[in-house]
């Protein structure tokens, strides 16, 4: 050996665990599925306690947590986290709406849908630009992150 240390195939993992970073074991599907969710929702809650209506903070933490979720998944589950991003949406606006009650409470079941469907709605643009980034950088980790070809390289 020439000193120099490498990490064990147990460290890295095996091809379909690894993340896309180097030598590191990717999280499950379900674990980046949920740091998405909870980063949208935290982003969700923040902005709509502060100005009560989704705005930048929600943006960003939705789609920060979107795409750090295609980045971190183990390379076997990343189709979950590259189409999720319209089911963050669909979950998260309507459950932090719902949960901290900043519908309005007169009008009956119109006005909850009108106050849940206004910001799906508006999310549509972010929901969209998020959705063709995370599919690019699943495409881009599928293509240049193929099968080993030789029983040493897994």
């Amino acid at each position: 050996m020439t000193g120099i240390r490498t990490r064990s195939t147990a460290q890295r993992g095996t091809w379909g665990e690894r993340a896309l970073l180097p030598d590191r074991v990717g999280m499950p599907w379900w674990a980046a599925a949920f740091c998405a969710l909870a980063l949208a929702g935290v982003g969700a809650f923040a902005d709509l306690e502060r100005l009560n209506r989704l705005g930048v903070v929600f943006e960003v933490c939705y789609f920060l947590g979107c795409l750090l979720a295609v980045v971190v998944v183990q390379r076997k589950g990343l189709f979950g986290p590259m189409v999720q991003p319209p089911l963050i949406l669909a979950v998260t606006v309507p459950g932090i709406i719902l949960a901290i009650g900043s519908h309005p409470t007169g009008g009956g079941m119109v006005a909850t849908a009108l106050a849940v469907g206004t910001p799906l709605i508006n999310g549509f643009p972010i929901m969209a630009i998020t959705t063709g980034f995370t599919l690019v950088v699943g495409v881009l980790r599928l293509i240049t992150e193929r099968r080993p070809t030789s029983r040493h390289d897994l």
